[in-house]
């Protein structure tokens, strides 16, 4: 299939695509912190640069955007144009996740993964997810993962 704008065109459109700051992380960090927690963003001294560290439960939370990360969710779609390409990244990017994954619970970190199909949607419980969060987060469990 043949892309249906330029190459110059789709290279702006995909470099205008953040990183950090999403409007996921963005709606989280805010109802965490209208829970009272407190947290650290993109730690650097952490594997992975997490996007929310809470140093006192000795937890974080990554944010993952569906498509960049593979959810296998009704928001990810494999792309028609250069189908190889977008194999080797996503499936690099989740390798990347699951070795993060690894090394900061291997160095006593506690890790929750909240999918943006969690957050969007007709059937999304945005106060539902907070909450199991936040419960979470107080709680002693090493590991959270909330998905749409």
């Amino acid at each position: 299939m043949v892309d249906i704008v330029d190459s110059a065109t789709r290279s702006r459109m995909m470099s205008g695509i953040r990183g950090r700051n999403t409007r996921p992380e963005v709606l989280i960090r805010s109802l965490l912190h209208r829970q009272g927690l407190r947290f650290r963003l993109d730690a650097r001294d952490l594997p992975g640069r997490p996007d929310i560290v809470l140093p006192r439960y000795r937890a974080v939370v990554l944010v993952h955007g569906c498509f960049w990360h593979g959810h296998d969710c009704h928001l990810f779609k494999w792309p028609q144009t250069r189908p190889e390409f977008w194999h080797d990244k996503i499936g690099r990017n989740r390798s990347n996740d699951e070795k993060v994954r690894g090394a900061l619970l291997a160095s006593g970190w506690r890790v929750a993964v909240v999918w943006e199909c969690a957050l969007r949607g007709a059937n999304r419980d945005i106060a539902g997810v907070i909450e199991r969060l936040v419960a979470w987060i107080r709680s002693d469990a090493p590991e959270f993962e909330e998905r749409g």
